[in-house]
């Protein structure tokens, strides 16, 4: 049995009792928080509420506030958090209210130990820890009734912020209780433990599809994002940044023609030794109109770099060579001997598969408003990793991490882009150097072209069958950069099994499928020349968004070349057998949950149509969203293909919010599908060429298909649906591309030419 698995996970990992440490080639930066007189003033509770965990209030009259630690980009999770306490606390939904938590480290993720959000972990990661946070508040609101109430605690019920006697027919509301003082008891992390939580045949609340909290005040303009930040005395900034992703110096800067602006203030050079900018100027104004045209008008002379000649054709040319080689990257998985069974297996094939270059590019462009106050900075922007993020605006600032506080905003999408901080650092080293707050806001082409951007990748996968064309080995060797490692955080890397070192197992993660399979390698190779030219980042489902691809084409491929059903050699290869145990058996149920939702195998297709079949264990191994997907495509003889239906079956353990779930799902796949068809990236001369919408093509409302959800919510663990359903997308549509025409495309995106030109081979 492989030993490759070293995620987050709530069974394995806990980084609260450890010190972070952000390590970036220039400097290490200590996380913190400004633990210093006056920094809490605006996020301290009033003095009579009461307060049974860090993670909610209940005030005088009744209300509960939960103080959601999660960035909520769209998904919901603060009103997810509040839906999970409220379950167990017994309150009326119409008494819930969230706020955002702020970077102090008490918000810190309960299994994390640190202010994250991505990988579909949020709900799977935090249900445990909110449902006993609610119930300790509905014991010490029980105890504090029954004091007060001169009754027996036991005989108490507890139902819609109302603790009532039967008996006596005496009642107390929440907020009844509160204004008493009565409820006092704390709990020790022991007797949070040991806690008796409902069961699910008890839940009133878990699995109702209630209002969402947050969609008032977003519906109402009340809700605050980070661009709408207002301070007094206020300037604006606006980013010039160079033909160059990464690598660039800036030689000179002219400002003569900027000085023309009315409310031009200054041109600031950034000297970031967080190194996560480089060769980046910021024209500040008073007003961001006047801040654009300045940055215009401003003349910047560039030193290109060690990245300015470099394409994606390059890049994909390093990535073929270090693949090439025998002692590259180091293994993630390595179970028995491939090379030996290809030798005798009956049939062996070999594939590459490609990806390329993919953009956020969320709707809300990046932001970021930087104000010192005496010692304390503070950031107001919204933010998936506070984490991390504080340590870059104090690294930005030369100032020690304690002293930034962070003012979560409310993000306008996020996508894994704002797991990033760069927009922090013209803020704060502007702010710096007028003595005045300064919000900076990106242009779209600033986005697009300074993105951290999903990787370039270039996988080999090599399988061998038997006489009886049953699967028998497999390896993959997947090249690509590295985004975690470029974080510099140690906890989050994985030790290779061939013990030369720590992998970024989140460019690998879904490559150790739930496959039985006696001999299997995977092999993580890190493309450095990648990883300097396009800094890379974590775009919503991060690795199993190309490994999947790979993996599920693979296997389509070799039942192909075996003669088999696709769905049914999915299916014998999910026995279950040792460590695959219960993950392949909930995977092989959404298969078949998949394919009877489609009508998969029982209808005649109309020429030139198919079916496709995918079933991913999205997003790590340990932290799996079983997911399955059967797609319905038309592909025309011009190789033009058009997606008709997708179908996705998906085990969710436990569902908090149905409609949400299906909300997600159905986002997911339309993500997965515009990443499959249609978005690509490229890079020439060292920048990014695309730098709108006009260029960088993302799926349209015209090219939405039909999307069937089925949700499978079996009362296990919760686990995430953010981001499974991207995975699974793109393999069911390659799968029935060939079902359809004969054409196997193995690069994404899937474009007309190259289905023409697979329909020729």
């Amino acid at each position: 049995m492989n030993q490759h698995v070293k995620n987050v996970t709530s069974e394995t990992t806990d980084l609260s009792r450890r010190s972070f440490l952000v390590g970036t080639a220039a400097t290490g930066l200590v996380l913190g928080y400004a633990g210093v007189p006056g920094v809490g003033e605006a996020l301290a509770a009033a003095p009579a509420n009461f307060e049974p965990s860090v993670w909610y209030a209940i005030a005088p009259d009744g209300l509960v506030t939960v103080t959601c630690g999660k960035a909520d980009m769209g998904q919901h999770i603060a009103s997810t958090m509040a839906q999970i306490v409220c379950e167990e606390l017994g309150a009326k939904w119409s008494d819930m209210r969230v706020s955002l938590a702020s970077n102090d480290p008490k918000f810190n993720d309960p299994v994390l130990g640190a202010q994250i959000t991505g990988g579909s972990w949020s709900t799977m990661m935090n249900f445990d820890a909110m449902s006993r946070a609610g119930a300790a508040g509905r014991m010490a609101l029980t105890e504090g009734a029954a004091a007060a109430m001169g009754v027996p605690a036991s005989e108490l019920v507890v139902r819609n912020s109302v603790i009532s006697h039967p008996k006596s027919k005496k009642q107390m509301s929440f907020a009844d209780i509160v204004k008493s003082g009565k409820a006092t008891k704390t709990f020790t992390p022991d007797e949070l433990k040991a806690i008796k939580l409902k069961t699910p045949d008890q839940y009133t609340m878990i699995g109702v599809s209630v209002p969402q909290l947050d969609i008032p005040s977003k519906t109402n303009g009340t809700a605050k994002y980070g661009i709408d930040v207002m301070l007094p005395g206020m300037a604006y900034g606006a980013v010039v940044t160079p033909p160059v992703r990464f690598g660039a110096t800036v030689k000179s800067v002219d400002d003569s023609d900027a000085k023309k602006v009315p409310g031009f203030i200054k041109a600031v050079t950034l000297d970031d030794k967080t190194q996560t900018t480089s060769g980046w100027v910021v024209a500040v104004a008073n007003t961001y109109a006047n801040a654009k045209k300045a940055a215009a008008a401003l003349k910047v002379s560039y030193d290109g770099g060690p990245n300015a000649k470099l394409s994606s054709q390059s890049l994909l040319d390093e990535a073929k060579r270090l693949q090439g080689l025998d002692d590259s990257g180091q293994f993630f998985v390595k179970d028995g001997d491939p090379n030996a069974a290809f030798g005798s297996a009956a049939k062996v094939l070999e594939a590459e598969y490609t990806t390329s270059i993919n953009i956020h590019a969320p709707m809300e462009p990046m932001n970021a408003t930087a104000e010192f106050k005496g010692d304390i900075l503070h950031i107001y922007s919204g933010n998936q990793f506070a984490t991390r993020s504080g340590a870059i605006a104090a690294g930005a600032a030369g100032i020690d991490p304690k002293f930034v506080v962070m003012h979560q905003m409310w993000l306008g999408g996020g996508f894994g882009r704002r797991l990033d901080a760069d927009m922090m650092v013209p803020a704060v080293q502007a702010a710096k150097a007028i003595g005045k707050p300064v919000k900076v806001i990106y242009t779209r082409e600033n986005d697009m072209t300074m993105d951290f951007s999903r990787p370039l990748t270039y996988q080999k996968v090599k399988a061998g069958v038997d006489g009886d064309g049953k699967l028998v080995a497999l390896s993959h060797d997947v090249v690509s950069a590295w985004p975690t490692a470029r974080w510099g955080i140690p906890d989050f890397l994985t030790p290779s099994v061939d013990k030369k070192g720590p992998l970024d197992s989140f460019t690998v993660n879904g490559a150790d499928f739930f496959y039985t399979l006696p001999n299997h390698y995977v092999r993580a190779i890190k493309n450095e020349l990648a990883h300097n030219a396009t800094p890379s980042g974590q775009l919503r489902s991060v690795a199993p968004g190309w490994t999947f691809w790979a993996v599920e084409s693979m296997i389509d491929e070799i039942a192909a070349a075996t003669g088999k059903d696709p769905a049914q050699f999915r299916i014998a290869l999910l026995d279950g057998k040792g460590k695959n145990d219960g993950g392949a058996q909930r995977l092989r149920n959404t298969l078949l949950a998949a394919m009877g939702l489609s009508g998969y195998g029982t209808k005649q297709l109309p020429k030139g149509e198919g079916m496709g079949v995918a079933c991913v264990s999205s997003q790590e191994r340990a932290t799996a969203s079983w997911t399955a997907c059967v797609a319905h495509v038309a592909v025309a003889p011009s190789g033009e293909v058009t997606v008709k239906k997708l179908t996705v079956a998906t085990d969710v353990g436990t569902q908090v919010h149905p409609d949400n779930i299906h909300a997600q799902v159905e986002g997911a796949a339309l993500w997965g599908l515009s990443l499959a068809l249609y978005e690509k990236a490229t890079l020439k001369d060292g920048g990014i060429e695309q730098t709108n919408f006009d260029s960088y093509k993302p799926l349209r409302m015209s090219q939405v298909p039909e999307v069937a959800v089925a949700v499978i919510a079996n009362g296990e663990k919760a686990t995430g649906v953010g981001e499974p359903a991207v995975t699974v997308v793109a393999p069911a549509i390659g799968n029935a591309i060939f079902n359809a025409s004969g054409a196997r495309v193995r690069a994404l995106p899937i474009t007309a030419e190259a289905v023409k030109g697979a329909m020729k081979a």
